[in-house]
């Protein structure tokens, strides 16, 4: 937990969990790699709320396409939103569709690290 508090203080939650499982078994270095490039690919819980909300004014859809869900948001944008039943299901959800978005890219994240970064053995360690 110390590692998530160290380089990414920002986060809370379900969110802070999941990284500090992540973060556990990261040398200082990885840590470090792995919270900058984090940073730059999570979303913000309030700005998928917000992009949500575009679908009243007649722009349904962003969501989805902010989130990377292409498929869904040409879905969402040629319907409506589902006749705005879809829209409403998602004000209601944007922090689990945050949620599933970010683990996902964190777990992309921390694979990627550990193959461009691996883990250095001690010294005198020939990894026997």
């Amino acid at each position: 937990m110390s590692k998530v508090i160290k380089y990414m203080p920002e986060l809370q939650g379900d969110e802070q969990l999941t990284i500090a499982k992540l973060m556990t078994e990261m040398t200082e270095e990885q840590a470090e790699q792995f919270a900058r490039v984090y940073r730059q690919r999570r979303k913000d819980e309030i700005t998928v709320l917000l992009t949500t909300l575009l679908a009243i004014i007649g722009i349904a859809g962003v969501n989805r396409f902010y989130l990377g869900q292409i498929g869904m948001g040409l879905a969402y944008l040629f319907t409506a939103g589902f006749c705005l039943i879809g829209t409403i299901v998602d004000v209601f959800n944007f922090r689990s569709l945050t949620a599933g978005y970010n683990e996902k890219q964190a777990l992309d994240v921390s694979m990627l690290i550990h193959g461009a970064f691996p883990a250095t053995l001690p010294e005198g360690k020939d990894g026997d």
